[in-house]
């Protein structure tokens, strides 16, 4: 068990227990401060415990068996048979951009799913590359913190979707400073929320995938790929909160609420990496 991925993940839910306490507080003092905290346990215990699935509803992915994705299955049930891992269940998204995610609490309550755009773009040795990727964050147990942090992003986005339309209290007791909180707490408490996420864990799971694979070209190859596709028009068909979740960000280039929820490297330094453990005798895996 990774202490520091669930130390991380106890001071994520308890910022976002004291988030939800002060938007109680602002709202109305003690009179909102006992709904707050109840809104506050019960968004804890659906973060843990719901988050894959909030992630997989956000990606509108559905689950596939063996029969229909034979391909999809084999690979991914030979990755998690060397990691020495349970087969994680598999989804695919109907988005036509090419991506992967992997979700869950660790490696016997994990999610796997592609894009249907992604299977037709990459090789086999490619896809197998980019599902090794997952499957490594799934073995390092990064997928905890980081879907905690997409529901949580979910929710402070909605909360801060629904200041701007919902009046805060009556007119006597209007708190004006209280609304301003609101309507910038939301951009802010997202953006610390994804500064949860490490950038490093990307780096990680490459390294870790190509090791596994014995390919890291495989991987660097997919991962140009889908930075191509993603360059696009092709859009993405999932929350801004999730996007972290992907082992390339779908909404590259966006503006707005997606360029708060942007937490990944520079794809050409990732291909960097991935080239350097192909060519460098002490780097190989």
């Amino acid at each position: 068990m990774d202490t520091r991925n669930y130390l991380k993940t106890t001071l994520l839910l308890a910022s976002m227990s004291a988030v939800v306490l002060f938007i109680g507080a602002s709202l109305g003092g003690g009179r909102f401060l006992w709904l707050a905290l109840a809104f506050a346990v019960l968004i804890n215990f659906f973060a843990y415990f719901f988050s894959d699935k909030i992630a997989i509803m956000a990606a509108r992915a559905k689950p596939v068996t063996q029969d229909q994705y034979p391909e999809l299955y084999r690979i991914v049930h030979g990755l998690a048979g060397r990691y020495g891992m349970p087969m994680p269940r598999l989804y695919v998204s109907p988005s036509q951009q090419p991506n992967a995610f992997a979700t869950g609490r660790g490696p016997k309550h994990a999610a796997v799913a592609v894009t249907q755009g992604i299977l037709p773009v990459l090789t086999p040795k490619e896809l197998e590359g980019v599902l090794a990727h997952e499957l490594s964050h799934v073995k390092n147990r990064d997928i905890l913190i980081s879907s905690v942090a997409a529901t949580l992003g979910a929710i402070i986005t909605f909360l801060a979707r629904l200041a701007w339309f919902i009046p805060l209290g009556g007119d006597r007791d209007r708190n004006p400073l209280g609304e301003i909180a609101l309507l910038i707490l939301g951009p802010i408490a997202a953006l610390l929320i994804q500064l949860a996420v490490s950038r490093s864990r990307e780096y990680g799971a490459d390294a870790s995938g190509a090791r596994l694979t014995a390919d890291p070209l495989a991987l660097a190859s997919a991962l140009r790929k889908i930075e191509a596709y993603g360059r696009g028009t092709l859009p993405a068909t999932t929350n801004p909160s999730t996007a972290h979740l992907f082992i390339s960000n779908p909404f590259r280039g966006g503006a707005g609420m997606s360029k708060l929820f942007s937490t990944h490297p520079p794809t050409a330094e990732r291909v960097a990496r991935l080239e350097a453990m192909a060519y460098d005798p002490e780097k190989r895996p």
